[in-house]
């Protein structure tokens, strides 16, 4: 066994990892990891009891009782184990590298161009296991409607023998995001449109938003996309992206456009922004966003529906290039 091999644990329900074979051995030796511990990795092909694997039962030294049957329900599901690299600074792609068998799935619009040995196919949902048949896919793809998005999601797969890439644009300037779900319970929500590709296996479907509030007049309705998994994905936010980590019972103030995603432990409202004269000339809205810790939250500077606004008011005042006089002394 490769000391330096990725591994997961699963024990009394919880998942541990990634972790190296060096880093089990020593939280075996600390009785962190007992032998009624799971394990999965590359020398399996399931959740294995770590007292099969003769590299961990060793550590053991044998005197271990058999192990338990497994937690009940069935262990988390990981999707692939994708490696990646971003480019560019304002107008961003990511660059995904795709083992032999492994596989993506992006949302419509988003690719950029692949190497030979990559496979695309279009399906319904997201590809998810757990859509759970057509009868799921076609209510997986449904939601996604609901999101204003496509029925359908494409899959790349690497069916070659050999190590290829595929690379996905971001939609307009911004930053790429990338977010490996198991960091954050195996849920993510984020704003509509702000997915972008991630790991096959990963689900995307839709949250309801709970507060009436944020419902009305929160920017974005009652409805949020929700990434469910155990694995990477990426999303795409606008300007400059700032991530804040808020402590329990912090709270957070912000315009309501500028949220890209969120830790589902936080909680979100809308708050009036109090004052008549505040709220007709201050230029910023009637409401703003609060956010409560604690959690994770993704910030962006420039939301897409403030950059669409601002170039439509420059195409219809006629401010653009050029002198103090916009569009005087100079002829179609």
């Amino acid at each position: 066994m490769h000391e330096q091999a990725v591994w997961y644990v699963g024990l009394s329900g919880q998942q541990q990892g990634p972790l190296t074979g060096q880093q089990i051995h020593e939280m075996i030796r600390a009785g962190h990891i007992t032998p009624a511990a799971y394990v999965y990795g590359p020398e399996v092909q399931s959740w294995t009891p770590i007292t099969a694997v003769p590299a961990f039962a060793s550590a053991f030294h044998g005197s271990a009782a058999p192990p338990p049957p497994p937690p009940a329900g069935p262990a988390p599901t990981l999707a692939d184990q994708i490696d990646f690299e971003i480019f560019g600074a304002e107008m961003q792609f990511v660059e995904i590298t795709l083992d032999p068998g492994e596989a993506c799935i992006a949302e419509a619009g988003s690719f950029f161009f692949m190497d030979p040995g990559i496979e695309m196919q279009t399906i319904f949902g997201d590809g998810s296991a757990a859509q759970g048949g057509f009868l799921g896919k076609l209510v997986q793809a449904g939601k996604r409607v609901l999101t204003g998005e496509s029925l359908f999601m494409t899959i790349f797969g690497n069916g070659d023998r050999e190590r290829r890439k595929v690379s996905f644009a971001a939609p307009y300037p911004g930053k790429i995001i990338p977010v490996d779900l198991r960091e954050h319970g195996g849920t993510l929500l984020c704003q509509k449109d702000s997915f972008l590709c991630a790991a096959k296996g990963i689900s995307v479907g839709i949250a309801l938003n709970k507060k009436i509030g944020a419902g009305f007049f929160g920017g974005e309705g009652f409805i949020l996309q929700k990434l469910e998994g155990q694995g990477l994905a990426f999303i795409h936010a606008g300007g400059t992206v700032v991530a804040r980590d808020l402590a329990p019972g912090e709270t957070l103030r912000l315009d309501t456009g500028c949220l890209v995603a969120l830790d589902p432990r936080v909680t979100y409202d809308i708050q009036w922004i109090g004052g008549i004269k505040s709220a007709l000339f201050g230029g910023e809205g009637l409401f703003f966003a609060t956010l409560t810790g604690p959690g994770r939250v993704w910030l962006q500077s420039l939301p897409l529906s403030r950059l669409a606004g601002r170039i439509l008011s420059a195409a219809f005042t006629g401010k653009g290039e050029g002198s103090l006089l916009g569009g005087f002394g100079m002829g179609d």
